[in-house]
């Protein structure tokens, strides 16, 4: 199985948009999780966005727009964790504070729109997503311009819909268009250019088209590992990524490092419990399948098991 990037893929944070006149400890906890949440080190942020939060209610109250920013933030967190049952409540209110604060049309609120139909897309609820995708679209497409960044993220993400769902020839015209932003804005070496590519490709290995998917996935990979390091999630997604073509393509030899370097990256910086792990060991044990190796694949497969179900 193809894996999504993480939550840098979907969601949208408010960014540093804070209110004057905080206390010095509501913005060291806020800059630290931004800091660790930027180098994909969730456990980390995890503490830090809780205590902004709480910090934030005391100081500002509970319906500050700054407070909205703290809760979409920390929901962020327990999405990226595959917590998802702790994330919904918190962008559902974050979503609410910013109606209520800024109006239907405000750029903070098509970012809530878009994280909240990313919880329900990543749950398979795409009858949820889809008008929530369409509405945040059609706001920041209307505030800021059909060529701004945010722009670039919500069509990724309707096409990320889309190419679930089958509709190819919807999907494809949304991720080029995204692509052609990233490229003009920040040149061709940035981290988003590479999720466009690695959205594109998987759009490309979803029709059987592997020969397109490749070079792209490559392409991705490599600026990944020069912007990020070698030990980001993002990287482990996209050398799992890489790794399931060329396990559908029965190229056997240069899947299976990959996947044992995906695993390592993932489990050390997500934790051993994440689902990104249970999808990688998934998907690794399809290649012990088929190289005749099924006790290897049974005892990856049990991990997958235990990651899913909470098992001991």
């Amino acid at each position: 199985m193809i894996l999504c990037l993480a939550v840098a893929l979907s969601c949208l944070t408010h960014g540093s948009d804070m209110a004057h006149g905080q206390s010095p400890a509501l913005l060291e906890a806020h800059n630290r999780f931004n800091t660790y949440y930027q180098q994909g080190r969730y456990a980390d942020a995890l503490p830090y966005a809780t205590e902004a939060l709480r910090l934030g209610e005391d100081e500002l109250g509970p319906d500050h727009q700054t407070t909205a920013t703290l809760t979409n933030n920390l929901a962020l967190l327990y999405q990226a964790r595959g917590n998802y049952a702790e994330a919904e409540p918190l962008l559902q209110r974050s979503l609410a504070i910013d109606e209520k604060a800024l109006g239907p049309e405000h750029p903070h609120v098509a970012i809530d729109l878009n994280n909240l139909a990313a919880l329900y897309d990543d749950q398979g609820n795409y009858a949820e997503a889809e008008p929530l995708y369409q509405r945040s679209l059609a706001i920041v497409e209307k505030v800021l311009g059909p060529e701004h960044l945010y722009v670039a993220k919500s069509l990724n993400n309707l096409a990320g819909l889309y190419r679930t769902l089958g509709n190819y020839a919807g999907a494809e015209p949304l991720y080029r268009r995204s692509l052609a932003i990233w490229e003009k804005a920040l040149g061709p070496e940035h981290p988003e250019v590479a999720r466009s590519l690695n959205n594109l490709a998987r759009l490309y290995r979803a029709q059987g088209n592997d020969a397109e998917a490749e070079p792209l996935l490559q392409r991705a990979l490599a600026i990944w590992e020069q912007a990020l390091g070698p030990e980001h999630p993002d990287v482990a997604l996209s050398i799992n990524n890489l790794a399931e073509l060329y396990r559908a393509q029965g190229n056997y030899a240069e899947a299976e490092p990959l996947y044992r370097r995906s695993l390592a990256i993932l489990a050390k910086v997500l934790g051993p419990e994440h689902p990104d792990v249970a999808t990688t060991l998934e998907n690794y044990a399809a290649l012990l399948r088929a190289t005749g190796r099924s006790d290897g694949a049974a005892e990856l497969e049990g991990r997958a098991n235990a990651i899913r179900w909470g098992l001991e």
